[in-house]
């Protein structure tokens, strides 16, 4: 025997009950009886409660809510029924809808529906829908038959929630099932009393009868089609990336379904598990798909073995605290049976060692009565002061992480609570059962989602990260990095197991945003034809709402007032890529709060770029001065536009020409006086002093003139290289003065003895500096490691592609970080 039961959405009209009569018929060609079980029409069961709701109420319109049910089904009959065999199964149905109707009206008059009379109106549902799928599958030639669950599965009293009584149902159900009857359709849900009363069976209740049958025929299996791939590792509807589990025990199928997974329901666990009944879960609409098997075996698994992810929504934390909880016993049994007595069910629960508190967790809708509840009940210890009053705190979720792969692996937990943390998810409450079968844990509800697409990624998809970019500035260099990003991106899904995604992008006009992520291909004229008005705070804003694991804000302007949004950014445990210098070189009060937010909300401000382009000057300093290397002095040359101008200044062109042929390579900013002022080295020597340990403030630092006052103050670029011609005699003579002695020039920034400064030297061939070709930056560090040789850092120091790939390997150590 095999049972087979149809949710709500496998039969919710007439096309869906004829894919089923076609799974039906290939399954009644081979050599095993079967039963099918049904619910209502999907709806249906909603509709029935909200219209008893009406005639309670006195509401006339019941009437019009009746006649819609009625019509449903009626035309659901009349579209699978061809009139020839239509009259008697439609006279039937009627008979069963005017019992439906007569009991609307006796509501209506005493306006008065107790659990009884709901029950009983909840049953026409799947009363109608079992009726009509059998009759249907007679009209294609199966034999088939009507079966009312209220004849044979027996319960007590509970009206909404009935408990079965299994001994007198598993005889009824042998009295009442027969081989001559191929396809029988049970009703699900729904049973009687001894006495004949109807009831029903609880959430769920479809999968329960399936599970009472399978029990009471000693079936071969059970299975639940329903309108997924079977029991999946997380909710689909927030982990897009879920996917089918193909074996699980017992135990994790009943853990999952306790904590939220809705393609089966606790009590249909227990008959199949007491009896050793292999449940099949299958997908209606896609039978092909293998589904999920639930047995008592222990799949083994590869990679982090855990099983599923799961959760509950709306819940409240009660938590009862004060000295005079501590060492008195009973003090437990009183809290739960005073919830007992409540009907308060509680979900989880959790105590502190010390026994000053217990907290557990309950629905929302229920906070209220608990709270009055258990503060009536501790009413005296709370007047003497030894026990708090019952605190409540709403809009949690809970999150369970199940597998029987966790038993016995140590570091699971501190992997799951790490990966929290790093992303700025607090956690209010934490319960592990002594079988390891499962972690349980509660957080606010707005980070329920990005909880369980971090968790999902680190322990279900290979340990796959998801690094979520939010960028500004797509001039050279933002643009160079998403090109880059796109040339790597499948390899360092493939062989790194990180995915990068650019989920927003703006300029200074406009800004583009999918949570998704964008497509790169063609992201320029997406932003222009798609993208919304922009601002720093509105994007800023984007990147919160978002609420993305793993999201990193990647600054790839020379805007100045990015900064005032970096300390927010940091705020909410979002990490900082930034190749702006404004932030790190402002005043010392201002850089020691962005690392100390950094550190407090566990993010990472990263700026390498900031000094030497794609050099790795900040992190080399650093980890000298992490591993006790005392710095004793900073001598640099660390501006890739000025040395390429001084590299190639030697008298066969002007100043001017070079500085033009800088500018349009890309490596000043558009208006050179930026590079020439002195001012990006300034903040570069600052940083640099930073990292190195010292505090230095921006006007300390003495920055020596390189260009004539005149050609500061032109109006603008235009005006500025017209002026700068005209002083084509200051640096002929400078340049002639260099060739006659052996001398070259380079703008040097240097720090010592807690004096920094910005100058033009004359550097002779003993000057490591002399040799710079090219863009070369050049940093010398002198310590007490490095007091004989100085440590020398060179290489390029300019451009989109090495400044790029240094905010690019930022973010693959960001990947690296986050790996759980």
């Amino acid at each position: 025997m095999i049972i087979l039961k149809f949710g709500g959405s496998s039969v919710k009209d007439a096309d869906r009950i004829r894919h089923l009569g076609q799974l039906i018929q290939k399954r009644i060609q081979g050599s095993q009886p079967i039963i099918v079980v049904v619910s209502a029409l999907g709806g249906a069961t909603d509709d029935l409660i909200q219209i008893a709701s009406q005639a309670e109420s006195g509401d006339e319109a019941y009437l019009k809510s009746f006649e819609r049910i009625k019509a449903r089904h009626v035309d659901t009959l009349t579209a699978l029924i061809s009139s020839d065999m239509l009259t008697s199964p439609l006279l039937e149905l009627e008979s069963q809808l005017n019992e439906l109707s007569e009991t609307l009206r006796g509501i209506f008059l005493i306006q008065e529906v107790s659990a009884r009379t709901l029950d009983l109106v909840q049953s026409f549902g799947e009363r109608l829908s079992a009726f009509m799928i059998s009759r249907y599958f007679t009209s294609l030639g199966m034999v088939s038959a009507f079966k009312d669950a209220r004849q044979f599965i027996v319960t007590n009293d509970r009206y909404g929630h009935a408990e079965v009584d299994m001994d007198l149902t598993k005889k009824r159900i042998g009295e009442n099932f027969n081989e001559k009857i191929q396809v029988p359709v049970v009703t699900g849900f729904i049973a009687a009393t001894e006495e004949g009363h109807t009831t029903t069976l609880g959430r769920g209740g479809s999968d329960y009868t399936a599970a009472i049958l399978a029990a009471c025929t000693q079936a071969e299996s059970l299975e639940i089609w329903t309108d997924v791939d079977g029991v999946l590792t997380a909710d689909p509807r927030a982990v897009r990336h879920a996917y089918s589990i193909p074996e699980l025990s017992y135990e994790e199928a009943m853990e999952l379904s306790h904590f939220g997974a809705k393609v089966i329901y606790p009590p249909t666990i227990q008959p199949a598990l007491t009896n050793k009944i292999p449940i099949l879960i299958k997908n209606t609409f896609a039978p092909e798909q293998a589904g999920s098997r639930i047995s008592e075996d222990t799949p083994v698994r590869s990679g982090s073995g855990m099983t599923g992810l799961t959760s509950i929504q709306n819940v409240s934390l009660l938590t009862l605290a004060g000295s005079g909880l501590v060492g008195i016993p009973g003090t437990a049994a009183r809290l739960f049976l005073c919830l007992g007595r409540h009907e308060i069910n509680i979900i989880m629960i959790t105590q502190a060692s010390s026994e000053h508190s217990i907290c557990v967790a309950i629905s929302m809708d229920q906070a209220a009565i608990a709270k009055a509840a258990v503060d009536k009940e501790f009413s005296r210890e709370i007047e003497k002061g030894v026990v708090d009053g019952t605190r409540i705190e709403s809009d949690h979720c809970i999150i369970a992480m199940v597998g029987e792969g966790m038993r016995k692996r140590p570091g699971v937990a501190g992997r799951l609570f790490s990966a929290l943390g790093r992303n700025g998810i607090n956690v209010s409450a934490v319960a592990q059962g002594s079988s390891e079968l499962n972690v349980t844990f509660a957080i606010h509800s707005q980070d329920r989602i990005k909880s369980l697409n971090l968790l999902h990624d680190a322990f279900f998809q290979e340990q796959t990260v998801k690094l979520h970019v939010f960028l500004i500035g797509v001039g050279l260099i933002g643009s160079t990095l998403l090109r880059q990003i796109e040339d790597q991106h499948h390899i360092l899904k493939r062989e790194k197991h990180l995915d990068i995604r650019i989920v927003g992008i703006a300029n200074s006009r406009k800004m583009l945003c999918d949570r998704e992520g964008l497509n790169l291909e063609n992201w320029k004229n997406q932003l222009e034809e798609l993208g919304e008005k922009s601002s720093l705070e509105s994007f800023a804003e984007r990147m919160v709402a978002y609420n993305l694991e793993n999201s990193v804000l990647v600054d790839c302007t020379a805007n100045p007032s990015t900064r005032h949004i970096y300390q927010h950014v940091l705020g909410k445990s979002m990490s900082i890529s930034t190749a702006n210098k404004v932030a790190a070189s402002s005043s010392q009060q201002d850089y020691d709060a962005l690392i100390a937010s950094a550190r407090r909300n566990n993010a990472f401000f990263l700026n390498e770029t900031n000094v030497g382009a794609g050099l790795p000057v900040l992190a080399t300093l650093r980890n000298m001065v992490e591993s006790g290397d005392k710095i004793k002095e900073l001598k640099a040359v660390i501006s890739g536009s000025l040395s390429y101008i001084f590299n190639h200044f030697n008298g066969e062109r002007s100043f001017t020409e070079l500085v033009k042929e800088a500018r349009s390579l890309g490596f000043t900013e558009p208006d050179p006086r930026e590079d020439l002022s002195g001012n990006d080295i300034k903040r570069k020597i600052i940083i640099l002093a930073r990292v190195a340990g010292f505090k230095l403030e921006p006007e300390d630092v003495i920055v020596e003139p390189l260009l004539p006052k005149s050609c500061m103050d032109a109006l603008d670029v235009d005006s500025f290289f017209v002026e700068l011609e005209a002083q084509a005699d200051y640096f002929d003579k400078m340049i002639k003065d260099c060739l006659s002695n052996g001398t070259r020039l380079r703008y040097v920034a240097s720090y010592k003895d807690g004096q920094a400064k910005v100058s033009l030297e004359r550097v002779d061939e003993n000057s490591p500096f002399y040799n710079l070709a090219s863009t070369d930056n050049m940093i010398v560090i002198h310590s007490d490691r490095y007091a004989t040789r100085p440590l020398t850092i060179a290489g390029p120091g300019a451009g989109a592609d090495v400044t790029a790939a240094g905010v690019f390997a930022e973010l693959i150590q960001l990947g690296n970080l986050n790996h759980v």
